[in-house]
């Protein structure tokens, strides 16, 4: 309740990013102080996950996107976050779009972004990472989200991503392909096969036998998704995150005309459930017995994760919600998900 009056009488006045970098800084302050352990479980209150060779102390994890450079691992975690997928990183530093390019659709308890991978590059955060994991021995496990530069030619895509799994596996617990992203020109085409199954080989040969998962676009025509899944079944993937988010705007409450002046940019949030549900039910028919699927689009509650659970998925993660529920939205949900 204090968070929901804080949002809306303070954050909800500022540009979205700016209060993200203000968030971010609280969250590196307050952990050497102990004040993001006040959201911590204690493993008897998570229901422990053991998949991909990994052990998850629960099922609920941060998705890409909101850690982009592997700056609030250690924090996250002491929020309740089983795991954590940094970035999406590229081979190649990239300052991202033009700002602004996060908005929020409070209405709709959704998000729109095109922030366009801004990041360090992945030499620069596999450094990081090194020191993260020197420094620290209880760690989440730490996902890695790689993507392609936005300089690189689309033909050199997997040379792109073979880069950046080279000098991020090291670090890594997993790797997440993600070629799913709307707001870098021409990235959404490599998720047809012809396309994908190169990135993929150049990614699985640099993993350090690393599990890899790929992560794809709730847009996809069913068929397609079905390709994706046989590939990764080919290839023998650790799984498939589904999924990322959307350029639809159908049934929305904002405004068209203030979809209108937002313009471009991949949705996240509430609006996404129902495709995220329909992705994970058509992806749990088709994939071996030994893949995962993690699912992510619309998740805001214990009940929601629960049932993405109960329809197949290993794990499930989180992104919006965070924004709209606050700082223990992770401890929420794990305390349902226990009960």
């Amino acid at each position: 309740m204090l968070y929901n009056i804080v949002f809306r009488l303070i954050f909800a006045r500022f540009d979205p990013e700016f209060i993200h970098h203000v968030v971010a800084f609280g969250l590196r302050a307050a952990s050497p102080l102990g004040v993001t352990a006040l959201g911590k479980l204690k493993p008897d209150q998570t229901k422990t996950v053991s998949a991909m060779g990994l052990e998850f102390v629960g099922p609920f994890g941060l998705a890409a996107g909101f850690d982009k450079n592997a700056k609030m691992v250690r924090p996250l975690a002491d929020l309740g976050f089983s795991h954590i997928e940094v970035g999406t990183i590229t081979a190649i530093a990239q300052p991202g779009n033009p700002k602004p390019r996060l908005f929020r659709l409070i209405s709709d308890r959704a998000l729109i972004n095109r922030m366009g991978f801004n990041n360090d590059g992945a030499e620069v955060v596999a450094r990081r990472l090194a020191k993260l994991r020197a420094k620290n021995k209880n760690l989440p496990v730490i996902g890695v989200n790689i993507g392609k530069s936005k300089v690189t030619a689309v033909e050199d895509a997997a040379n792109d991503y073979r880069k950046s799994a080279k000098l991020l596996a090291p670090f890594a617990d997993y790797l997440a392909v993600n070629v799913s992203s709307p707001n870098t020109p021409g990235l959404r085409s490599l998720q047809d096969v012809k396309a994908l199954e190169p990135i993929l080989r150049a990614v699985l040969a640099e993993c350090e036998s690393k599990p890899v998962l790929v992560k794809i676009a709730p847009d996809l025509a069913d068929e397609d998704i079905l390709a994706v899944a046989a590939l990764a079944k080919q290839l023998k993937l650790a799984g498939i995150i589904a999924t990322n988010t959307t350029i639809s705007r159908i049934g929305l409450r904002t405004s068209q005309s203030r979809i209108d002046e937002i313009g471009a940019g991949g949705l996240s949030g509430a609006p996404l459930k129902t495709r995220a549900l329909e992705v994970l039910m058509l992806l749990k028919g088709t994939l071996a017995a030994d893949q995962i699927i993690i699912s992510v689009g619309g998740i805001e509650t214990a009940k929601e994760a629960q049932e993405r659970l109960d329809l197949g998925a290993t794990l499930v993660q989180g992104y919006s919600g965070f924004v709209f529920e606050g700082p223990f939205w992770a401890r929420k949900v794990n305390r349902g998900l226990k009960q």
